[in-house]
């Protein structure tokens, strides 16, 4: 990625976060960067293309986060905790990007983008998956609820928090709200 399109994209996100994604077009993005709508074209032959740019930009941070997890610890509960936490503070810092990975109204008439959402969900899904298998493995996790179930009801609290963070205009600590979560989840979940 050349520097430009990296300017690009980090503009498209604030440009998100400031005005939705209804805000994101190539006038605002010319206006924003300073410069004109061909230049944008440049770099983007489309908005489509700029999307799928900041997709690819979460999807290369998941990749940093299964690292660091591997590096930190090797106690599944604790990378478990260290997961939830860090996506909470992930999407604390990005509010744009949550706003495109949960836009679904935005993905449902273009399969690409669709598409991509969705391998990014199954890797995450995965990435879950694994850690609590090695809990119950471990006997640290419950085993009476499969890690297929427990990933969806994670995954899923975390999408629900977050959207209603962005819906109520990030009017709570979105941190915050995710430690009290994880504490819940490990009562329910720890042996």
């Amino acid at each position: 990625m050349t520097q430009r399109q990296s300017e690009i994209l980090q503009e498209s996100i604030k440009l998100i976060a400031d005005k939705g994604i209804q805000g994101l077009t190539m006038k605002n993005l010319a206006n924003a960067i300073g410069v004109t709508e061909p230049a944008i074209y440049r770099h983007f032959e489309n908005k489509q293309k700029i999307l799928l740019g900041i997709l690819s930009l979460f999807e290369n941070n998941k990749e940093i986060f299964s690292k660091f997890l591997q590096d930190e610890t090797s106690n599944p509960l604790e990378q478990l905790k260290l997961l939830v936490k860090m996506r909470f503070k992930y999407f604390a810092k990005n509010r744009a990007i949550a706003s495109v990975i949960f836009s679904e109204e935005l993905f449902r008439n273009d399969p690409l983008l669709s598409e991509k959402v969705f391998e990014i969900m199954k890797e995450n899904q995965k990435i879950f998956v694994q850690i609590i298998k090695a809990g119950q493995k471990l006997s640290v996790i419950k085993k009476d609820v499969t890690a297929d179930q427990l990933t969806l009801i994670i995954i899923g609290a975390i999408r629900l928090i977050v959207t209603k963070w962005r819906l109520s205009g990030c009017s709570f600590n979105l941190e915050k709200e995710g430690a009290y979560f994880w504490k819940s989840i490990e009562i329910l979940i720890k042996i």
